[in-house]
């Protein structure tokens, strides 16, 4: 057996490339661009204290204490890096900003649905323009690509609700994308990347606690969204496979599905509730937020995995593997989680 096993050892290629001086000298930016992030962070924290940026539990939070609201403004400083290194991408990094600044005047003012869509449509419309879908997609592709853009940004914001969940599920898409742009299909420079990777790491480490430091605010999830899903297009419309969209399945299946069940219960889906599947896990029983979070991104790793590794699965297979199962899941489980709530929390409106 052990013969069997040390057999193969032969023909592992051991010839590493080395690292040259260029390697060294970006190893050493991204080295220096992740501890000024986590200085920015700890500086922000002043800041928002003095101003008292803080957000408030509510009847419909998933916390119950005081906590610094807006950390999640890290991802326009990574922005900023990412341009000043590579200036050719200052038109998406604009969005970036754009779509950053309102939503954290929003975090801070609550400013209207108007004026957020008004933002909204200004950065998207810029990042549609830096992928050129204007010129390369018909008027009805365009109005569907509005649609699928800002419904992703507005389901990432109702998806950041429990410790830990935007930092890690973000983490795990990123990391993905990385990994298709470095080993399969390069389809933009690597800094606009691992600047949102490296963002997400200091984030996390003051967010994903039992008792978070910080949340990200509207600031975090809308940009950090945006920026995902920027860079998600991107790849699709250079390598024409739409399957990469999946590397958002476990987010998109928990929002289509909490969607169409509170149509069903007649709801306003657009005011805030506790219906998600996440939500219930969490806040009715009680599941610690941190193992929620990492279950969430730990089954969304598992599909980009499939993705990137699929060498003989048509799209269709893909697609049925990737969402068939978490929509068995959400229908199977979601009204026993519901009917359970009930009982020990009557007093909770669903």
């Amino acid at each position: 057996m052990l013969r069997e096993i040390l057999l193969p050892i032969h023909l592992i290629n051991l010839n590493f490339t080395p690292i040259t001086g260029s390697a060294y000298m970006h190893l050493l930016i991204l080295s220096i661009s992740f501890f000024i992030l986590f200085a920015f962070e700890l500086v922000y924290f002043k800041i928002a204290d003095h101003y008292n940026i803080i957000d408030h539990p509510n009847e419909r939070s998933s916390h119950a204490e005081i906590t610094i609201r807006g950390g999640g403004a890290i991802f326009l400083v990574a922005a900023i890096f990412a341009a000043t290194q590579h200036p050719a991408y200052w038109l998406p990094v604009v969005g970036i900003l754009i779509i950053g600044a309102v939503s954290f005047a929003d975090d801070i003012l609550t400013l209207s649905n108007r004026v957020r869509l008004l933002f909204h449509l200004i950065a998207v419309t810029i990042m549609l323009f830096y992928l050129n879908v204007f010129h390369a997609e018909p008027f009805y592709v365009c109005v569907l690509l509005y649609i699928m853009v800002i419904g992703v940004i507005n389901m990432y914001n109702f998806m950041d609700g429990i410790n830990g969940i935007t930092g890690t599920y973000s983490l795990v898409v990123l990391v993905g994308l990385q990994y298709v742009n470095l080993y399969k299909s390069p389809f933009i420079k690597t800094d606009m990347i691992w600047m949102p990777i490296l963002a997400c790491g200091v984030f996390l480490y003051f967010n994903f606690r039992k008792k978070a430091k910080c949340f990200a605010g509207d600031v975090g999830s809308v940009t950090i969204a945006f920026w995902i899903i920027m860079l998600m297009l991107r790849l699709i419309y250079l390598t024409g496979n739409w399957e990469y969209i999946l590397f958002l399945a476990v987010y998109g299946v928990d929002s289509v599905m909490t969607i169409a069940h509170r149509l069903i219960l007649k709801q306003n889906i657009f005011k805030a509730h506790r219906l998600h599947f996440y939500q219930l896990l969490a806040n009715e029983h009680k599941i610690p937020h941190l193992l929620v979070s990492a279950g969430y991104a730990l089954i969304q790793l598992m599909i980009i995995l499939l993705v990137i590794f699929n060498v003989k699965l048509s799209a269709t297979v893909i697609f049925s593997l990737a969402v068939i199962p978490l929509v068995f899941i959400y229908l199977l489980i979601k009204p026993g989680l519901m009917k359970l709530s009930h009982q020990f929390h009557p007093q909770n409106p669903h």
